[in-house]
């Protein structure tokens, strides 16, 4: 290599970037998944409530779930998901990469959450592990199209 010529130098402050990379139509997925973590937040946040204040709505008693539980636990577990699913989501919608490794974790954690609790109401878990599925496929292949410049 001549002396005109440098090799680009890094710093560990500096995020390593390949030159001429420019974020693809992936974002657009990737902000589809963001939006899709805000509604299942929202979904399982309604779920927490509907099994804390109408533990009669499901048709399956306490021992007929996967885990035994009390209804008010279940809610409590849906609920917390739920806030903590709109946070990380509003996160991604800002680029961070914590955001998306937590997205992932919460994603995983609902879709086990929903599968435990399938018993008591199949149709609506069913769509929530579906929502799941995309939103982890969305993070994890093409998370990295969006990052905060």
């Amino acid at each position: 290599m001549s002396d005109t010529q440098q090799r680009p130098s890094y710093t560990p402050d500096e995020p390593y970037e390949t030159p001429g990379r420019e974020p693809t139509a992936w974002v657009g997925f990737v902000l589809f998944g963001a939006i899709m973590l805000l509604m299942m937040g929202g979904f399982q946040a309604i779920q927490g409530f509907v099994a804390l204040f109408r533990e009669d709505y499901y048709p399956v008693t306490n021992n007929g779930l996967v885990l035994t539980m009390d209804y008010t636990a279940w809610g409590w577990t849906q609920l917390l998901i739920g806030l903590i699913a709109v946070g990380v989501g509003i996160g991604i919608l800002f680029g961070q990469m914590w955001a998306r490794v937590l997205g992932i974790m919460i994603a995983v954690l609902s879709a086990l959450a929903n599968v435990a609790f399938l018993p008591a109401y199949p149709v609506w878990c069913t769509i929530i592990i579906a929502t799941d599925i995309l939103i982890i496929y969305a993070l994890a292949v093409h998370g990295r199209e969006i990052k905060s410049r």
